[in-house]
């Protein structure tokens, strides 16, 4: 025990209903743990309801969530198809002007892998739509352009020749 007068707390604290600090509480102001802005009104517990024995007490402004905590992040759209058939698209029909034949297997890659990247956007997977559809489009162009060319070359090759060897 420390040294003091007897019967004074020896911790120094104030007695109830007194103000440590001096100042009273202007009109307004929250007293006891009120929501600010509002006044107990005579007979009513000003601390409000009391939860009972083995229930969580409410949480001020909170909502409890169902199913509780965040969950699994949402998955990544797989948006590889797509991407991979309008790059193959467009080398498809660049090589498809000057390469001919060459060009019509990268063509036709472009063509499937644009058809596939479309089937992930309508199951949902994938989400780059235009995409895929620039790749199925070139990739198309891409042979038609190659046979084209292909046909067009030879025919010079052919024209151009004097018949002798």
């Amino acid at each position: 025990m420390q040294p003091g007068t007897p019967g004074q707390d020896p911790y120094g604290e104030q007695p109830q209903g007194q103000n440590p600090y001096g100042q009273q509480p202007t009109p307004g102001q929250p007293t006891s743990g009120q929501p600010y802005g509002q006044q107990p009104t005579p007979g009513q517990d000003p601390y409000g309801q009391q939860p009972q024995y083995g229930q969580q007490p409410p949480q001020y402004g909170q909502q409890p969530y169902p199913g509780g905590g965040y969950g699994e992040p949402p998955a990544q759209p797989n948006n590889t198809f797509g991407l991979i058939a309008m790059i193959t698209g467009i080398v498809g029909v660049v090589l498809g002007l000057c390469c001919g034949v060459f060009a019509i297997p990268i063509g036709i890659v472009a063509a499937v892998l644009g058809f596939l990247g479309r089937k992930k956007v309508q199951e949902g997977q994938a989400n780059n739509d235009g995409q895929a559809k620039a790749g199925l489009i070139l990739g198309i162009a891409g042979v038609v352009v190659s046979i084209v060319s292909t046909v067009v070359s030879v025919m010079f090759n052919l024209g151009t020749g004097t018949g002798s060897f």
